[in-house]
């Protein structure tokens, strides 16, 4: 391996990932690239999991911005791979990459939920929705095998907490059952993240994700099993998916949805290049346009992590991308009802004495 000051390290893509490169972790004074030469490129990229003996579950909040204050993640690291997803420099701080490692470099929580049941059972403990996840996919593929999220479920229900999910993966409908019965007490809501209706679009973009179809599927069974469903058109994208906002709303309410919420796209750290290098891979004729418009909407730069912004822009064209967003979840009659009222808090039972097997 040699040292190499290259930032952007961008080497042959491999099939079913997101990226093939693993830029410089800003905390590393040392980094490495492959010598073609010597070392060809690999193919293909095991997912490997790793034990993350962390002894605390829930993270925190206080950002003004967001409208929450405690995330689960069973994971870390998503191996979706999606190309803009603003938690990949997350990876850094456990000394990994942003890149590859970020969606093949999965630390496993295995105690996630004996570690939430010693939450709910601690006095201190006030109950308050949890949401889940915020900077990985709950429903990730790892999620079939290791059944984490499911086991948190269970936990969620014997306490009668609340918790809301946010999840581009059609596996969701597998917790049919669980999810059923939470909602019976409004003990649960859901988001189904939509970024295309292109399948096309989602192989490149979002690699590992469920297609598009799928997801409307799972809004469907999940309306139809009584569950509060509403869809995410994140991340908007200007020049690439802007424009689908009317279709992707119509088609989500058709599904069943009853409300919905979007997010402009976010290129925070490492994520900048990593989606720059795509654009300019998938769509060389109009990067410089897509970049620019960006660039608009976070006042002059691809990323501006000021709270009254960041999450959707200023500007013109993000004026533009509001009304049109508005318009059309007015024509789909989506937003209807308060979507944002807090979940049932008042059903919550500190059930120590319940065995749950976990």
């Amino acid at each position: 391996m040699l040292c190499s000051n290259n930032p952007s390290n961008r080497p042959t893509a491999i099939r079913g990932r997101g990226t093939s490169a693993n830029p410089v972790n800003r905390f590393e004074p040392l980094h490495f690239v492959q010598d073609e030469e010597y070392e060809p490129h690999q193919q293909k990229v095991k997912t490997r999991f790793l034990k993350d003996d962390s002894e605390t579950i829930l993270g925190t909040n206080n950002s003004p911005d967001i409208p929450f204050s405690y995330t689960l993640n069973p994971y870390r690291g998503c191996e979706h791979g999606c190309m803009y997803c603003y938690a990949r420099p997350t990876h850094e701080y456990l000394g990994f990459s942003a890149g590859l490692d970020f969606e093949s470099v999965i630390m496993v929580k295995e105690k996630a939920p004996q570690l939430l049941r010693k939450t709910f059972l601690k006095k201190s403990w006030q109950p308050q929705t949890i949401v889940m996840s915020g900077v990985t996919d709950p429903y990730q593929p790892a999620e079939r095998h290791f059944e984490l999220t499911r086991n948190c479920l269970k936990v969620f229900l014997a306490f009668r907490n609340p918790v809301s999910i946010i999840t581009k993966n059609h596996l969701i409908t597998r917790d049919l059952d669980l999810l059923a019965e939470l909602a019976k007490e409004r003990l649960v809501r859901v988001n189904i993240s939509l970024t295309t209706l292109d399948p096309r679009l989602t192989d490149t973009l979002e690699p590992r994700t469920s297609r598009p179809q799928r997801r409307l599927e799972a809004i469907r069974r999940l309306t139809d099993a009584g569950i509060e469903t509403g869809v995410m058109t994140a991340p908007v994208i200007p020049g690439i998916n802007d424009h689908e906002i009317p279709a992707l709303l119509e088609a989500a309410a058709k599904a069943g949805a009853t409300h919905a919420g979007y997010v402009m796209l976010r290129l925070p750290w490492a994520v900048k290049d990593i989606f720059t290098d795509w654009l300019e891979q998938h769509y060389p004729d109009r990067s410089k346009k897509v970049l620019s418009r960006i660039t608009d909407i976070h006042g002059g730069a691809l990323y501006n992590a000021d709270f009254a912004n960041r999450m959707k822009g200023s500007g013109p064209f993000a004026d533009q991308i509001r009304n049109l967003f508005t318009v059309s979840a007015q024509r789909y009659r989506l937003n209807l009802r308060r979507h944002s009222e807090p979940l049932n808090t008042k059903a919550f039972l500190r059930a120590g004495q319940q065995e749950l097997g976990l």
